[in-house]
């Protein structure tokens, strides 16, 4: 972790924001369309998320509103969002993680509280959000076969052809859309609030073992594609969906609609990080298709 200059313009802004005094900064982890601070003021710490996108900044404070009024599972208790001329910035608690002991079977409990809660009747969410540097469009739909193919998989499959990958998962699009529509018409989930970006990367764990979610992309959708997204990218211990289903277990044929479901985020990848999950993509799409 660096230290940075507390003195720079932008932490004025983010002091008159607080109405706290910034004492010192250190900068934390980043992406490429993001930056990560801890903010020691005089009265209290605090996490900061940086971005050159203002609407980045806010979709995530909308998200972490809508998570924290759920009350089933913790997210940082939001402080501030705000913007200057160059940047937005968003201001959370500061909470110090720790993995020595995760509860894992809490976090499964939690999450299947916020996925049974009453949520909107239709698919979607009331504003774009975001998915890693992706632009998530939420434009509400009925039907929620209609909602994953246009608003999830086939966009998609149109970044990727505009970005090179036209004759490879490309070529395969319509039958995929079409094979996904079919087998998604004959289930009817019932409309979940979804974290929407449920990856190992985005919880933690404080004192006692007390599972924390953060960097949410939420929406209005099958509670499946927040499981179907825990097993990707490390995934998580059996403990946790044990958890998870007695307090409310699948339907059958989650596990054929899983591969649905992360194949949007494995598309995702491809698209921001290149060929290399190339190979992947194909399979998944071929497994679909050769499915009954």
């Amino acid at each position: 972790m660096d230290a940075v200059n507390p003195k720079a313009p932008l932490w004025d802004d983010v002091s008159a924001c607080l109405q706290d005094e910034v004492r010192t900064v250190t900068a934390l982890s980043n992406s490429s369309f993001s930056w990560n601070y801890a903010i020691e003021c005089e009265s209290n710490q605090y996490f900061l998320k940086l971005s050159a996108d203002h609407d980045y900044t806010e979709a995530e404070a909308d998200g972490l509103k809508a998570l924290s009024a759920a009350d089933s599972i913790r997210v940082p208790r939001l402080v501030a969002c705000s913007r200057t001329q160059a940047f937005g910035f968003l201001i959370v608690e500061y909470l110090a993680l720790n993995h020595s002991h995760p509860d894992f079977d809490r976090l499964g409990h939690d999450l299947a509280r916020l996925h049974r809660l009453p949520a909107d009747g239709s698919f979607g969410w009331h504003r774009k959000n975001y998915l890693g540097a992706t632009v998530q469009i939420n434009l509400r739909r009925q039907s929620w076969a209609a909602f994953f193919r246009d608003m999830r998989l086939d966009c998609q499959f149109e970044r990727a052809c505009n970005n090179g990958f036209s004759t490879s998962v490309g070529a395969l699009r319509d039958q995929v859309l079409d094979r996904v529509t079919a087998i998604l018409d004959s289930h009817k989930p019932e409309p979940s609030l979804l974290h929407g970006d449920l990856w190992r990367g985005n919880c933690g764990f404080i004192d006692g073992g007390v599972p924390v979610v953060f960097d949410p992309a939420v929406y209005v959708g099958d509670r499946e594609t927040d499981l179907a997204m825990t097993r990707l990218f490390g995934g998580f211990p059996e403990s946790f969906y044990e958890s998870y289903h007695r307090e409310w277990p699948l339907p059958s044929g989650w596990a054929q609609r899983q591969v649905i479901y992360n194949l949007y985020h494995i598309l995702n990848h491809l698209n921001l990080f290149g060929s290399g999950y190339l190979q992947q993509a194909l399979s998944m799409c071929r497994q679909l298709l050769a499915e009954d």
